[in-house]
């Protein structure tokens, strides 16, 4: 058995107090769903865990009947994952719970950076909720709010039922706004598909694109495979020519974004890239602008190499692997996403392009 195949997945989940957080928490700690999850949370009794639900307690993890532990953070991240990863029996995935006004990329950084809880881990997904009555004064108050959109994978947009289809639209888009890629699912209730939650493999870059038709493709907003049985979406969407180099997101939205969003995306598109160019290159961005980058994404022809390379950075901290064979008649052809504050657009785009091989 490989290393990854006994890698548990890691989700970390972010969103402010009130936007439904508890629901979810409590959900997969008491609904018979079959898997064993781990749950890390930063205040134990905010949960206010039923206590008949809870089977056996060992200090600091207390097991659930439906085969769920539950857990604080006792100060370090890293400890509390290890204390996790010597129960036997393990689990199927963990989920890390962050205080409401945190700020994901430390959490996110801590599964890259420790090689022990590397080793027995992976970063899996960044689910941020969202309530959608509140996000607007969420966004007016803080920056941490449009962070945790911008770092997210996944949207959990909750209290739909709260807003009228009008608000609801424009909080939509506001968050696409911010994060262009990330896949969002309207729910009232916390009232999402654990399977859309957990064990996404949105970090895990194989799994990210084979899954994902969108992945990087901020440029098709084709919400099918996100709709719930009570959807009220309207799938006339755009069908847009890739043969642009440069998209212009705005005019696509049906409604506009609710407030001045300070995050930013930057799409870039290229040819093969000259490695000897290209990774100097992304080292000297990373480095320069890292902590304007809330996260980077990209899939990168290689000159010469029949394999897709594929980036994944917050921050300053990035990592990049061979993924799998360009197929036949696939084009080749780079991209790559940044997303950040106070991003010289062109001048990304500019110096990616010298980056191309001749």
């Amino acid at each position: 058995m490989s290393e990854t195949q006994t890698q548990i997945p890691v989700t970390v989940l972010t969103g402010y107090l009130g936007a439904g957080k508890t629901t979810l928490l409590n959900r997969i700690l008491s609904e018979n769903h079959g898997k064993r999850y781990a749950v890390i949370v930063n205040e134990f009794g905010e949960i206010g865990i039923d206590n008949d639900l809870i089977v056996e307690s060992d200090e600091e993890i207390y097991e659930m009947n439906n085969g769920c532990v539950c857990c604080t953070v006792r100060g370090d991240l890293i400890r509390t994952v290890e204390g996790l990863m010597r129960r036997p029996g393990r689990f199927d995935a963990i989920l890390v719970e962050t205080t409401g006004l945190a700020d994901p990329a430390p959490v996110a950084q801590t599964f890259f950076m420790d090689d022990d809880v590397r080793s027995k881990t992976k970063l899996d997904a960044v689910v941020a909720l969202v309530d959608a009555k509140h996000l607007p004064l969420r966004l007016k108050d803080s920056k941490e709010a449009e962070d945790q959109i911008a770092f997210a994978d996944v949207v959990v947009l909750n209290k739909t039922d709260l807003v009228t289809p009008e608000e609801l639209a424009s909080v939509e888009a506001t968050i696409r706004a911010i994060n262009p890629s990330a896949r969002i699912h309207r729910t009232q209730r916390s009232g999402v598909a654990l399977s859309e939650v957990l064990d996404r493999g949105a970090f895990d870059l194989k799994r990210a694109l084979d899954n994902d038709p969108h992945f990087l493709d901020a440029h098709d907003h084709d919400h099918d495979h996100e709709c719930g049985p009570d959807c009220d979406h309207d799938h006339h969407h755009h069908h847009h020519d890739h043969n642009h180099h440069h998209h212009d997101h705005d005019h696509h939205h049906h409604a506009s974004p609710i407030h001045d969003v300070t995050v930013q995306s930057v799409s870039l598109r290229g040819g093969e890239m000259d490695p000897k160019k290209f990774f100097p290159w992304i080292e000297k961005i990373t480095q320069m602008e890292g902590p304007n980058i809330l996260r980077l994404k990209g899939i990168i022809a290689l000159k010469d190499d029949p394999d897709r390379y594929v980036l994944q950075g917050v921050h300053m901290i990035i990592e990049g692997d061979h993924q799998r064979a360009w197929k036949d008649g696939e084009k080749h052809e780079s991209r790559l996403v940044f997303i950040g504050r106070k991003l010289d657009a062109e001048r990304l785009k500019s110096s990616f392009e010298a980056c191309q091989a001749a």
